[in-house]
């Protein structure tokens, strides 16, 4: 978990932003909270700062009922920072601030294992990747052949979601796979729309793991 640094002014780069304004940030975060304001129940394990930033991540996961129980506070290393924008084309900019920062360095020994034990049965569940990530993991093999998504299998996994931006996603489990087509929207920003998509799909599993168990077309358009 992070703080996020956003432009006040939109589609500009990094250097031309006028000024910024602090937001709370982070994928697995961000997919919590999203669980937490479907109606689910998420915790957070992660590590940040012993410092302003760090605690007030911590209770913005409490005011949005996400379990932060799992936070670990390091009074030695800096709540990470990050600066992100979406720019006139379209494309996000990032820019890190870390060296290291304390979200790089949890300890296995610091993990919260009743955490961890209440929520077993759904790790692994789950993996959504990008079409990027893909060939990277595959060293360049085609992204869209559904024989190299099937490499990237392993015992555990029930469900593997290939995510296509604006054009839809991907599904795949060991029975049956298909595809959803993206909705048409007027954009804003596309900041963070992974995070609460996962997030719906999620939430839907969780509290129905038979789901899986058919075409799963509706709870991706959902």
């Amino acid at each position: 978990m992070l703080i996020d640094f956003v432009p006040t002014a939109s589609g500009v780069s990094l250097a031309e932003a006028p000024a910024f304004k602090k937001a709370p940030g982070g994928a697995p975060a961000n997919v919590a909270v999203g669980i937490a304001r479907l109606g689910g129940s998420s915790a957070f394990i992660g590590k940040v700062g012993d410092d302003e930033f760090g605690h007030m991540l911590a209770n913005i996961l409490k005011e949005n009922n996400v379990n932060n129980q799992g936070m670990r506070f390091d009074p030695g290393a800096r709540t990470a920072l990050a600066f992100v924008t979406l720019r006139s084309d379209g494309e996000r900019e990032f820019m890190f601030y870390r060296n290291p920062s304390a979200d790089m360095l949890l300890e296995v020994a610091e993990l919260d294992l009743d955490i961890i034990t209440k929520s077993a049965e759904f790790v692994s569940l789950l993996e959504q990747i990008s079409e990027e990530e893909i060939s990277f993991l595959t060293k360049g093999e085609d992204p869209y052949d559904d024989a190299v998504i099937r490499k990237l299998f392993h015992p555990n996994l029930k469900l593997l979601l290939v995510t296509e931006g604006p054009n839809g996603c991907r599904y795949y489990s060991k029975d049956f796979s298909g595809r959803v087509s993206g909705l048409k929207v007027e954009q804003v920003d596309t900041t963070g729309a992974g995070d609460a998509f996962v997030a719906g799909i999620l939430s839907q599993l969780a509290s129905d793991v038979s789901l899986l168990q058919v075409p799963i077309s509706i709870i991706i358009t959902y």
